[in-house]
């Protein structure tokens, strides 16, 4: 079995969930830049988020912390390993991880026992972390709904919070292929 989502797969699941290939691809192409894991390594794309992890564990601060960004991975790997080290759940649930950088600490909601359950099920393959993704927008009405219609500003709110527009991330979602029903 391949780790690599192929178009095949993300028109299955687009159809099964009533979005558009289109829309869905667009999230994906955003997210991530369309890859769940890293060429060089092999290992999954995460993102350590430090101001998540200081919430959920007492910690040290550590100066690989500042140096962590998702488009470093390496960096973004000695962050999240030094947290890990100090607190493996905790730095789990602060990382988004994936093809569409699902937090950890959601797991329950996607119906995982650990947080360790839920990483393990992403390593598997992208389509797998596709399936997460799927998970989180079904679990938020307006996600849901926002995703089927094209709309790409609600979108961006519900996915990534108020300041999505600091990001572009509504701009980015329409430039990548997202459309209004």
């Amino acid at each position: 079995m391949s780790k690599k989502l192929t178009a095949a797969q993300i028109v299955a699941k687009a159809a099964a969930n009533g979005y558009t290939f289109e829309n869905l691809n667009a999230v994906i192409k955003v997210e991530s830049g369309g890859i769940g894991f890293a060429a060089d390594t092999g290992k999954i794309i995460i993102q350590f988020e430090p101001s998540w992890f200081r919430r959920k564990a007492p910690y040290t601060p550590s100066g690989k912390w500042s140096q962590n960004g998702v488009e470093r991975q390496s960096q973004e790997w000695k962050a999240f390993n030094d947290a890990f080290s100090k607190n493996p759940n905790a730095a789990m649930e602060s990382t988004s991880i994936g093809l569409m950088q699902v937090m950890g600490f959601h797991y329950k909601m996607l119906g995982f026992k650990t947080v360790g359950e839920m990483w393990d099920f992403a390593k598997v393959s992208e389509e797998n972390q596709l399936e997460l993704a799927i998970r989180f927008i079904k679990s938020n009405a307006k996600l849901d709904k926002a995703l089927k219609e094209g709309d790409a500003a609600t979108f961006a709110y519900y996915y990534n919070g108020s300041a999505y527009k600091q990001f572009k991330y509504d701009t980015r979602l329409i430039a990548a292929g997202m459309k209004k029903k």
